[in-house]
């Protein structure tokens, strides 16, 4: 692993939210890594193909991977008002997918689950 992909990592799993791939260039620029967006995505989507992060298509963000090198289908909780994010185990979630996919004839390769609502935090937040 690179010294940009490590570090990226790193800015990832420190966050504890998902990032987007200008926000984790402007960390990586600011410690000396580039100021060039290439920079930024070689590192996530190398990440996200081996294993150590997600790619959340609602955020157009990164989150590190609460489980790397273990073959999970995760859910992703989204808070809408403060983009806190969960990572759930969610095989039951996946395997009822590709059921009803499979009953069209349709074999499902991959599939994201993100479910957008409140966090505790925010739930109980006065309006």
């Amino acid at each position: 692993m690179t010294p940009v992909r490590r570090r990226t990592l790193e800015i990832l799993l420190e966050s504890h939210r998902a990032m987007g791939a200008y926000e984790v260039l402007d960390r990586l620029a600011a410690e000396g890594f580039g100021r060039q967006p290439p920079v930024a995505y070689r590192a996530l989507d190398f990440l996200v193909e081996h294993g150590l992060a997600h790619r959340l298509q609602r955020l157009n963000a990164f989150a590190a991977c609460l489980h790397p090198g273990q073959d999970h289908a995760p859910a992703f909780l989204i808070c809408r008002a403060c983009d806190t994010l969960a990572e759930l185990p969610a095989p039951p979630v996946h395997a009822a997918l590709s059921d009803l996919a499979a009953e069209t004839g349709f074999a499902v390769e991959r599939a994201t689950i993100e479910a957008v609502g409140l966090c505790p935090a925010c739930a109980g937040a006065p309006a």
